[in-house]
């Protein structure tokens, strides 16, 4: 056999049981430390730490993924396929492995500078005997596969929004809950109930904007409809929700129906920059400029700015990364990019802030609920666990397990400060400087 990888011809495939502790040895030599997990190959064989959580490498498939795509895209593709899979605590497991794999140096070797050592060399001439045929495997099919140009026009934007959005109401119920809010929940407690914080959520948002009976709400990037119904039915305004989802809309209007609200509630499949039925009094984005992009995000708050009456209050809910020494140098992760929100960006605080002065806003207050978004996620990943079998019939193997790991991992970059999520009230103040926030702005509390 001959490998198709330049430079790494195959001449024997290992047949024997000894995969794991193989791997084990190429991976400390690729790494450059021991894989703090244990290992179970699709031979049988197991290596590593005893009483460790276990990576489970049910194909050799999984290998060759790696070597085509090293990196997170690789494992990504690995895991989606189910080539890859954890036998253990999921949490425990994904940081025992982030250090290795996911956190590695800003400044560490790109793979060309790594290939001329040696000795990781030798360790990926192993990793292609072991991988055995050498043709790459096709992508599994919930990757989204595009290229990365041209973004954030109205149609890539729909389409980026459709692969994460629709696929199915019922999928989405198993994972949200009854409120089908799908953004950090606010919670009184760590014991309070998952529908209790996103309710509290809600309220909080409604009363940082001072919505009160006949005022006019436009809801960006509404979802299922949950931030209108509450601000309807709970402070009497008026409400225009806005999506790109054709399936999301369709649940909210059934809701509004429900609820008795067509009276209040709009909801419209629309972008953001074709609204044109201004001035509103508030504004609520609510988890949605993630998806808007770094270029034109001073856009997006221009236009929202525009939207607002003077004294009009904008709250805009997003999560947010750290910054980087070396700002030029961000990339966009892979497997958030591939298999989650398709050319979704994040930015520091610090940029949102200044952007939506730029545009004209006058902010007014920051609230970071990073720790918030942790709890959250945690209740998502175990209302899916608890459904597994359902999720996978309403949806597919892989798309389950994209939800389930992009949830828990997220969940601990929340937890370690790897990415924050914050709520920012900004106002379209008028020249005469009354913006009308009161002088304990924190009134809400």
């Amino acid at each position: 056999m001959v490998s198709d990888i330049p430079g790494f011809p195959v001449t024997e495939v290992y047949t024997m049981a000894d995969a794991a502790p193989r791997l084990q040895g190429l991976f400390a030599q690729l790494l450059g430390a021991p894989l703090p997990v244990r290992i179970r190959a699709w031979d049988g064989s197991q290596a590593g730490p005893p009483g460790a959580p276990t990576l489970v490498v049910r194909d050799r498939r999984a290998l060759r993924r790696l070597l085509w795509k090293p990196g997170e895209l690789g494992l990504a593709r690995a895991w989606v396929a189910g080539d890859l899979d954890i036998d253990g605590d999921l949490y425990t497991t994904l940081d025992l492995l982030a250090g290795h794999i996911w956190e590695r140096d800003e400044d560490a070797r790109t793979l060309a500078q790594a290939l001329r050592d040696p000795e990781v060399r030798a360790a990926v001439r192993g990793l292609v005997k072991l991988a055995g045929t050498p043709l790459p495997p096709a992508p599994p099919r919930e990757e989204a596969r595009r290229p990365r140009r041209n973004l954030h026009t109205k149609r890539t934007d729909r389409r980026a929004i459709s692969h994460h959005y629709d696929v199915g109401n019922d999928f989405y119920e198993i994972v949200l809950g009854p409120s089908m809010v799908y953004s950090c929940a606010y919670w009184p407690s760590p014991e309070s109930t998952l529908e209790q914080a996103q309710h509290d959520k809600l309220e909080l948002v409604c009363r940082k904007l001072g919505l009160g009976s006949g005022q006019r709400l436009l809801d960006v990037g509404c979802g299922w409809g949950s931030m209108a119904v509450h601000a309807a039915r709970e402070h009497g305004v008026s409400v225009v929700g806005i999506t790109l989802s054709q399936e999301q809309a369709a649940y909210a209007r059934k809701r509004v129906a429900d609820e008795g609200l067509t009276d209040k509630v709009e909801i419209r499949v629309q972008d953001y920059r074709d609204v044109r039925d201004g001035p509103y009094d508030a504004i609520s984005s609510i988890g949605m400029a993630e998806h808007v992009g770094a270029e034109r995000y001073l856009d997006y708050a221009t236009d929202l700015h525009g939207l607002l009456k003077p004294g009009g209050r904008l709250l805009n809910h997003q999560i947010a990364r750290r910054p980087q020494r070396d700002e030029t140098a961000y990339d966009v992760d892979a497997f958030i990019d591939s298999y989650v929100f398709p050319d979704g960006e994040l930015q520091p605080i610090g940029v949102t802030v200044a952007q939506l002065e730029r545009a004209g806003f006058e902010v007014r207050d920051v609230e970071s609920i990073r720790e918030h978004y942790a709890l959250t996620l945690r209740r998502w990943v175990a209302r899916l666990e608890a459904e597994w079998q359902r999720a996978v019939q309403l949806t597919s193997p892989g798309r389950a397990r994209v939800w389930r790991l992009y949830m828990a991992a997220s969940a601990l970059a929340f937890e370690h400060n790897r990415i924050g999520v914050n709520q920012v009230l900004a106002v379209r103040t008028p020249e005469s400087g009354e913006s009308g926030m009161p002088l304990r702005a924190r009134t809400w509390n």
